[in-house]
This record gives C-alpha cells, structure tokens and sequence, in this order.
C-alpha cells in the first residue's frame, strides 16, 4: 500500500464480487469502476466537471483515435491529455490495436506490428507494441494497455492461438518498452490483456504468460465482439479466476447494465463501453426497469420526468415531454441532457454494486436487478 504510483485494495468480497479501490497520483478509483469513453479527448456531450460530478473517477482515452488526429506529439506539446481535456484526475488509454482492426479498411499485420491507413485521410501508419507505449506516454495515461491483436469473433482454436501467442509476444515488447520510458514508468501502470477467444485453454496459457512478465492489473480482451452475452457470460465464469486475485480486472468495451452486473459477479473490477453516450446522442435513456427510448411519440406530451426513480439533474429540472421535443429536433442539448442522465446512471449503478458488496447483499441486489430490468 506504501506504492503512491499504483495499489489495488480490496476492501471487501461477496462470492466472486470485489469492491475495493485502486490508488494513483492523480486520485483514487473506487471499484467496480465504470470508465466513461473520451475517445476523442472528449466524453462526447459532456464538460468534465459534469461527468466528474456524475460520479466518474477515471476516463478511457483512444490510442489510435488521438494519434492520428491531433496527434500525440502536439498533446504532448501543449501539456499532455490531461491539461488538454481540462480533467485532472486518473485516465486510462486503450492499445489502439482493437481500432487499428476494426476501422482501418487495409490493414496488414506482421510480427512486427500492424500497417494501416487512416481512415481520416488514408495516410499510412505502423502501429507496434513501442510505438504504443510511446504514445501513451506522450498522452500522459496513468494506465497504460499493453498492445494487443483482438482476436476476431468466429475464429477456429487454431486462428484464436497464434493470434494469441502473437499478442503474448507484444505484451512482452509493450512491458520492455514501457519500463524504458522511466519517467513515465515512474508514475503510471500498465497493464496486459488476456487473450484466448472462448477457449478456456486458451485463456490459460495467455494468463500465465502474462504473470509471468508482470503486469499491474490484467484486462479480460476479445469479449464483446459479437459472441453474445451468454457465451461472454461462460467465459466468465473462468477468465477472471485465471487472473491475480491481487490484481485489478478489467472486462473490455462492455457494456449493457445487465452485463456489467453479472461481470461483478463473476469478478470484474473496471469497465469501459460507449453505450451511455452513445444511445444518449440517438435518444435512449437508461433506467432500472430497462432502456427508454424518448423518441416514442407516447412521450411527446409526457410531463413526468425522464425516470423517477433518478436524482441526476436532467430529472430534476426537464420533463419527457421537452427531451422528446429536443432529441426529434435533433438539438445540441439533446444529446447533452441524455447523455448527462445515462452517465449518471451508470454511475449510479456501480456504486449501488460497491454498497451491495460491501453489506454482503450483492446476491440479492443481483436478483432484484434482474427482476426489474427488461433490456
């Protein structure tokens, strides 16, 4: 606990789920946490004090979205991301790789790293594990994710392993080239991401070797891509306890409230997903009895306020029916409202499960949750 630059605590347990904190330089994250996406130095609709004030400890910025625009190198220059974004508190940037594969429409991979084309203006770049680190560096993240190839949904054991075993090559090359950058080292974390598909074996062998070369927290990776959320929950229900009990645990671009509930059940700690804002900006709000969709022309004269079951300030001070008017005239304050309101949800949400652990009532906050909610 005496590690200013990095702890995890674990304050308590009930079955699998953990509520605890984790400790950087730049403030403490309570766990379960969920990280707001700032893909583009930006929690899109939202000022950072509202998000803070929502109730956020730590945001996710995109590697590969803020090196090709505007640059990780002009970040740097004009202080780094936090003094950029005007957010003072933890940030944890992804790999870039997941984006590199999943945006970039010619992509070529070697061992060396991958070669894209952006899919701004189609200039080429190489993305490898040092080039990542070093762009997280002069990002400024406090946790840094190791770069790794997010295998692809529907890939056979034998496709899942060598894009396995290559992403175990990287994690080691990403903790070489991460420890060389010592000022940067110095104050932030880094952590590996476990790889496998959804074969259990897989997934073995890919913890293993990443507790082998030492990480500060480990991320679950290459769920979320389609699978679907019975088979993520299967995988679960081993990947997180071939992890460190010690350490954080991270579930990757998830997710619906029903998946981040039962992902603490099963043992997860971190969280990150663009669905808050995301379905904020197209007009959908979440709540405990399941999704709204404000568009519905039932809400048009409807002055209740968006859930009443809520004390954010978008349900305090605006009724259905204006949010209605606003998101069908496809208004800026639209967007914000909403996503305001679904920020402040999941945040909610999280610290219900952290008051739920820490009581030993989390089976039966499960449940009720589950009885209500109608996703």
């Amino acid at each position: 606990m005496s590690d200013t630059r990095f702890s995890f605590y674990i304050a308590a347990t009930d079955g699998k789920a953990r509520t605890g904190s984790i400790k950087m330089m730049r403030g403490e994250i309570r766990t379960p946490a969920f990280m707001p996406v700032g893909t583009a130095a930006t929690v899109k609709a939202m000022r950072p004090a509202e998000v803070r004030a929502a109730g956020a400890d730590i945001l996710l910025g995109n590697t590969y979205h803020l090196m090709l625009r505007p640059g990780a190198e002009r970040v740097a220059k004009l202080g780094g991301l936090h003094r950029f974004m005007g957010w003072d508190r933890p940030i944890l940037t992804d790999s870039g790789g997941y984006q590199v594969m999943s945006l970039s429409e010619l992509t070529k991979m070697s061992e060396e790293g991958v070669a894209f084309s952006s899919h701004i203006d189609g200039s080429k770049h190489l993305l490898t594990p040092e080039r990542s680190m070093e762009i997280q560096r002069l990002l400024g993240s406090d946790i840094v994710m190791a770069f790794d190839e997010c295998t692809k949904n529907g890939a056979s054991r034998d496709e899942a392993a060598v894009s396995m075993e290559r992403s175990m090559r990287w994690a080691q090359r990403s903790r070489d080239a991460f420890d060389a950058g010592t000022d940067h080292a110095a104050r932030a974390a880094l952590f590996g991401i476990q790889q496998g598909a959804l074969n259990q074996d897989l997934r073995a062998i890919s913890a293993q070797k990443l507790m082998d070369i030492g990480f500060d927290g480990y991320a679950v990776g290459g769920l979320a891509v389609g699978e679907g959320q019975e088979a993520m929950f299967a995988c679960l229900d081993y990947a997180p306890d071939q992890l460190p009990a010690d350490k954080p645990r991270y579930l990757m671009g998830v997710g619906k409230p029903d998946d981040l509930v039962g992902a603490v059940e099963r043992g997860i700690d971190m969280f990150d997903c663009v669905l808050p804002t995301r379905s904020g900006r197209n007009g959908q709000a979440f709540t405990l009895s399941g999704p709204l969709n404000i568009r519905n022309a039932r809400f048009a004269e409807d002055e209740g306020p968006l859930d009443p079951d809520c004390d954010c300030p978008v349900c305090g001070g605006w009724n259905r029916a204006y949010l209605h008017h606003l998101i069908k005239a496809k208004e800026i304050l639209g967007a914000m409202l909403m996503t305001q309101h679904n920020i402040h949800f999941y945040q909610n949400l999280m610290q219900n499960m952290r008051d739920a652990i820490a009581a030993g009532r989390f089976a039966q906050f499960a449940a009720d949750f589950r009885a209500c909610y109608r996703g």
